[in-house]
C-alpha cells in the first residue's frame, strides 16, 4: 500500500522540510542527506475518507504505525478535511505531510486521550502538567515533523483555559515532551484551545514559515525546557501568550534551556504577551537571540521577561524589532512566587540587550519597566541602544515614591502606576541607554525617566519629551552612581535632574 519503497527512513523524510543547502545550513534535525527517497504513506491507502464527517483517526494511526515500522516515512495528507476524533499518537521517524488543501480537523466527541496523573502538577497550571490531552501526542519520540502547507483544526472544540478538559476532551493541538529533533514548518495550527502546540523537554528544534492562528483561543506556542531551537518566518496570532519560552516542572525535573534564535517573524497577542519569558521559570535560560521581529499588539507587553521560580536569565538579545499596540513594550521583572520542586531560590536577569528597537504602546499603558529584587537579586546589565518608544501618556503628576508590587504576580499590571511614563527601573545595575529616546501621544505630567535603587545607570545621547507640568525629567532615587551625556528634550534643552540620595559618577557608569 505505500506509494515507494519503505526501505528508506526518517533521516530523508524530514530533510523534505527543508530544501538542499537550506537543510544543512538549519542544522536540520534530520541528519544527513540521503540520495534515497523517503517512503510516502497515503492515508487514503489506510481508509481515511477526508470528507470532514467520518473519523480518520483510526486511518490516520494505521499510515503513522506502517511508516514506523518500515523505518520512517512521510505520511501524506492529499487535499481533503479528515475529521479526527480522537488523539494521534505520534511515532519516531516519521513526518506528517499536510498537502495543500489539507485540513486536520478536530471533534466535539469525547474520544481523546483523558489527562494523565501528574504528581508535579501543584508547580504549573493545568494545561502545562498534562499532555496526553490533545489531537496530536508523542513523548520520546525522535525525528518527527509537521510539514506541508496545510492546515491542523482544533474546530472550537478545543478547551481553553477557562476550565479544565473533561474526559476525552483536548485541549492542545499539538502536545510533545522528551522529544528530538523536530522540524514544523509550513503548516498552519488554528483554534488550538488552550495551546496550538506546546513542547517540553525537546531539544533541535526547526520551524520555517509557521503559521498559527488561534487569537479566538489562547496560548499559540509554548516552548518549555527546550534547547537549540531556530525559528524563522513565524507568524503566530493568539489571544494569549504568541511565542513563549517557559520552564516548568511538569516533567518533574529542573531543565535548562537555550541556544535559541528567532527571526523575521510576526507576532501578536490579544490580551497578553507577544514575545515573553515565563511566567515558569525553574529551570535556566541562556543564549537567546532575537531579530527582524514585528509585533502587532499586545495586551500585557510586547517583549516580556520574567524570572519567578528561581531561574537565571542571561544573554538575550533583541534586535530590529518594531512595536505597535503594545500596552508595556518592554518589561522585566524578578518574583518570588518560588513555583519550583527543588526549593528554589530568587531567580536573576542579565546581559539583555536591545538595539533597534521601535514600539507605540497602547492604552490602557503600562509604562516600560525594569524590576528587579532587593538584595542581590537586582537586575544587572541592561542595555538599549537606538530604543524609540512612544506611550501614549496623558496622566497627571503622580508620587514619585515606588508604586506597589505583587511579588508572586508575573505580568506587568502587578506592578501599580509608575511614577515616570517612559522607563521606570527599580532595583537595576549596569543599566545603559544609547541613542535612544521617549516620547507621549498626549501631553504627561511625569518625569520621563524615575530610578529607584542599584546603580550604575547611564544616559547617553538619550532624548525626552517634557510634560508641561513635570516638575523634573529624569530623577534617581538612591542611586548609587549616575551620568547623563549629550543628551537633551525634545526641544533641544537640557534635560532636567533630580537626584535624591544619589551619587554622580559618570566614570563608572
Amino acid at each position: 500500500m505505500n506509494r515507494t519503497s519503505p526501505l528508506s527512513g526518517i533521516v530523508i523524510a524530514a530533510v523534505t522540510i527543508l530544501s538542499g543547502s537550506a537543510a544543512a545550513d538549519a542544522g536540520s534535525p534530520a541528519g544527513p542527506a540521503s540520495s534515497a527517497a523517503a517512503a510516502v504513506f497515503n492515508v487514503r491507502d489506510y481508509g481515511a475518507v477526508g470528507d470532514g464527517h467520518v473519523n480518520d483517526s483510526p486511518a490516520i494511526a494505521k499510515a503513522i504505525t506502517a511508516a514506523n515500522a518500515a523505518g520512517g516515512g512521510t505520511v501524506e495528507f492529499p487535499a481533503g478535511t479528515y475529521k479526527s476524533k480522537n488523539t494521534v499518537h505520534l511515532k519516531s521517524n516519521v513526518t506528517i505531510q499536510l498537502d495543500a488543501g489539507s485540513t486536520v480537523l478536530g471533534s466535539v466527541a469525547d474520544t481523546y486521550d483523558a489527562s494523565e496523573p501528574n504528581a508535579n502538577d501543584r508547580y504549573q497550571d493545568y494545561g502545562h502538567s498534562h499532555f496526553h490531552d490533545a489531537m496530536f501526542y508523542g513523548d520520546n519520540v525522535t525525528n518527527i515533523g509537521f510539514t506541508g502547507s496545510g492546515t491542523i483544526d482544533g474546530g472550537g472544540y478545543l478547551v481553553t483555559a477557562t476550565r479544565n478538559p473533561g474526559a476525552g476532551e483536548a485541549d492542545k493541538i499539538i502536545s510533545l515532551t522528551r522529544c528530538k529533533n523536530l522540524v514544523l514548518s509550513g503548516v498552519t495550527l488554528r483554534r488550538g484551545g488552550h495551546f496550538a502546540a506546546l513542547i517540553n523537554d525537546c531539544d533541535n528544534v526547526v520551524s520555517d514559515h509557521l503559521t498559527i492562528d488561534t487569537a479566538g483561543d489562547q496560548d499559540g506556542w509554548n516552548i518549555i525546557s527546550t534547547t537549540n531551537v531556530t525559528v524563522t518566518n513565524a507568524n503566530i496570532s493568539a489571544n494569549d501568550d504568541a511565542l513563549v519560552f517557559k520552564s516548568d516542572y511538569a516533567l518533574g525535573a529542573k531543565l535548562s534551556n537555550g541556544h535559541v534564535t528567532v527571526t523575521n517573524s510576526t507576532l501578536s497577542a490579544r490580551c497578553c504577551n507577544a514575545l515573553m519569558f515565563g511566567s515558569e521559570t525553574c529551570g535556566d535560560f541562556t543564549d537567546y537571540q532575537f531579530q527582524g521581529i514585528k509585533i502587532t499588539g499586545a495586551g500585557k507587553s510586547g517583549l516580556g521577561m520574567v524570572s519567578m521560580d528561581g531561574a537565571t536569565i542571561s544573554d538575550v538579545h533583541y534586535r530590529d524589532i518594531t512595536m505597535t499596540g503594545v500596552r508595556s513594550p518592554i518589561f522585566q521583572k524578578i518574583g518570588t512566587r518560588k513555583r519550583c520542586g527543588n526549593n528554589p531560590g530568587v531567580g536573576h536577569i542579565s546581559n539583555i540587550t536591545y538595539d533597534n528597537i521601535t514600539a507605540t504602546g497602547s492604552n490602557p499603558s503600562l509604562t516600560p519597566t525594569l524590576w528587579g529584587e532587593s538584595g542581590s537579586n537586582h537586575i544587572s546589565g541592561a542595555t538599549f541602544t537606538n530604543v524609540t518608544i512612544t506611550v501614549p501618556g496623558g496622566s497627571p503628576a503622580i508620587a514619585t515614591t515606588p508604586p506597589s508590587d505583587n511579588a508572586t504576580g508575573y505580568d506587568p499590571t502587578s506592578i501599580g502606576t509608575r511614577p515616570a511614563y517612559g522607563w521606570y527601573l527599580h532595583n537595576a545595575d549596569n543599566v545603559r541607554f544609547t541613542g535612544s529616546s521617549v516620547r507621549f501621544a498626549t501631553d504627561d505630567n511625569r518625569p520621563a525617566v524615575i530610578a529607584y535603587g542599584g546603580g550604575p545607570v547611564a544616559f547617553d545621547h538619550f532624548m525626552a519629551q517634557r510634560g508641561s507640568g513635570s516638575a523634573y525629567d529624569i530623577g534617581f532615587q538612591t542611586v548609587n552612581g549616575y551620568c547623563i551625556g549629550d543628551s537633551t528634550n525634545t526641544s533641544g534643552g537640557a534635560l532636567r535632574v533630580n537626584a535624591t540620595g544619589s551619587t554622580q559618577n559618570c566614570g563608572s557608569a
